[in-house]
């Protein structure tokens, strides 16, 4: 490890934020002096060009094979583990613009024209801090990283200013947010009060001497260690701190709801590891009596599996069940985690990868319905879907079938690593998990039949063809082919996942 830059030599190992610093400035300026329909196409092209140049220097920085540094004194990591997660956040934000950019014949969607300015600036600032999140090596910064995600995931979620729900989502979030960052900082103070650093590294000697020397791990740690799972959990809408989630999924513009859902639940999953495997350097030899690590991050898959399913099941509205199904795949995630070792990691990183692909292709399919029955996102305006828009149909089979973990579909293929890593680590209590993970996919194939028997076994209330933005159809179709071809190829994509995260 090479010692760590100041600031200066960190700022060419900073290009990719400071690309997306870049756009959010020109996207202010080009919003306060263009005009006319000038004005959109120039926001949008500003964000996608940052979008791009952030995806392309860190795509550059992970071919190139570039040493591990540490950037601004420590402060942030600079590692092919960050520079996954940069690129598949450029991707994904990329992907948002195309639900946010309003329809050209009415204007409408998710943001009207007058606040596309403020939306695409927002939507630069949130993938600024989800890629701090991911670099972070230090507690200050985790928590800095975290909440100015969250304060824009505030706003965001509450874009909608004339609509109760979105006020009202907006609102829950803001009240759970500050709860558990609350919770997740004086957790922190635990911490430091025993390690007397901020560094994840210094943390992690001073925890491995005090462990040592006491034969277990100091109470002061365990204490810590839960409270910040409260911050971490929040973040990945985790049970019991998934609370905020369906009403601010149900309420948000769904591309929103759609970003909330892939992206800061992965940057919770990237700083979540990296917190546990370089601050308590937990690995599946450090567990046993020494630690519960292990006891604590299976109880916390179970629970979020478990909440997440088997609430889904009632849901009618279809973005509402989603949200929960969104729960239940954190918890599918976090039985990578709990394994505690290096194939758990790359399962996890995998299945973010095969997640947003299917998920993002599932609320694109929601916010074309919802677009065509006066923002009615329930269950009701998908009867005959299979006649009135085949194809959308066809594509919402495929996101569904995926995210129940269905061959030959990219979603086994992922909940085989988790599984995978599970038995491979062995033990009673890895097994229990893996076989509750294996019933609750069998649970979610109820609810998301629910979705399907409405459009393919249904008579529609309408025999009016649905017609859906042909921008929308296109980027359905580009999210379905990767899922449909990372269920029989995925040897490519699973080797630089693995490539990139070793050593976490």
């Amino acid at each position: 490890m090479h010692p760590p830059l100041d600031n200066l030599q960190s700022l060419s190992f900073f290009l990719p934020e400071i690309a997306i610093i870049a756009g959010v400035l020109l996207v202010v300026f080009w919003d306060l002096v263009a005009r006319g329909t000038t004005r959109i196409t120039g926001i949008v092209a500003i964000t996608l060009a940052a979008l791009a140049t952030s995806g392309a220097i860190s795509v550059g920085y992970l071919y190139k094979g570039l040493p591990t540094l540490k950037l601004f004194y420590g402060l942030l990591a600079f590692d092919a583990y960050a520079h996954l997660f940069r690129i598949v956040f450029a991707c994904v934000a990329a992907i948002i613009i195309v639900f946010a950019v309003p329809a050209p014949e009415t204007g409408a969607g998710t943001l009207r024209r007058k606040g596309a300015g403020e939306f695409f600036a927002l939507l630069l600032v949130i993938t600024l801090g989800l890629n701090l999140m991911v670099m972070s090596r230090n507690l200050l910064m985790i928590y800095v990283s975290l909440e100015l995600v969250s304060v824009i995931s505030f706003v965001m979620a509450g874009f909608k200013l004339n609509d109760r729900r979105s006020s009202e989502g907006a609102l829950k979030y803001v009240i759970f947010g500050g709860m558990a960052s609350g919770v997740m900082l004086y957790g922190m103070s635990w911490i430091y009060g025993l390690s007397q650093s901020l560094d994840l590294a210094e943390i992690a000697a001073r925890v491995a001497l005090d462990t040592a020397n006491e034969g277990r791990i100091p109470l002061a740690v365990l204490v810590g260690v839960v409270f910040m799972l409260a911050g971490f959990g929040y973040k990945i809408s985790a049970a019991p701190f998934h609370m905020w989630t369906p009403d601010v999924y149900e309420g948000a513009p769904t591309s929103i709801t759609a970003f909330l859902s892939v992206g800061p639940k992965a940057a919770g999953f990237a700083v979540l590891v990296r917190f546990f495997s370089e601050a308590l350097e937990a690995t599946s030899q450090s567990g046993g009596d020494l630690t519960p690590w292990g006891l604590i991050g299976g109880l916390l898959a179970m629970a979020t599996m478990i909440v997440g399913n088997f609430s889904a099941l009632h849901q009618n509205n279809v973005k509402r069940m989603l949200a929960f199904s969104s729960i239940a795949h954190a918890g599918y995630m976090l039985l990578g985690f709990c394994v505690f070792n290096e194939s758990g990691v790359q399962a996890i990183v995998f299945y973010i990868v095969i997640y947003a692909f299917m998920n993002l292709g599932a609320f694109l399919v929601v916010a074309a319905v919802a677009e065509r029955h006066g923002d009615n996102e329930n269950i009701e305006s998908y009867y005959g879907l299979g006649t009135r828009a085949p194809v959308l149909a066809l594509l919402m089979a495929i996101f569904l079938f995926s995210l129940t973990g269905l061959p030959p579909f990219a979603g086994f293929i992922g909940k085989f690593y988790i599984f995978a890593a599970l038995v491979e680590a062995g033990g009673s209590w890895n097994w229990t998990l893996a076989a509750v993970g294996v019933v609750n996919s069998a649970v979610s194939l109820f609810y998301y039949a629910r979705v399907l028997r409405a459009m393919f076994l249904t008579k529609p209330t309408t025999d009016k063809p649905l017609v859906t933005r042909v921008s929308w159809s296109t980027t359905a179709i580009a999210l379905a082919v990767p899922t449909i071809v990372l269920g029989v190829y995925w040897g490519p994509i699973y080797d630089l996942v693995a490539r990139s995260v070793s050593g976490h």
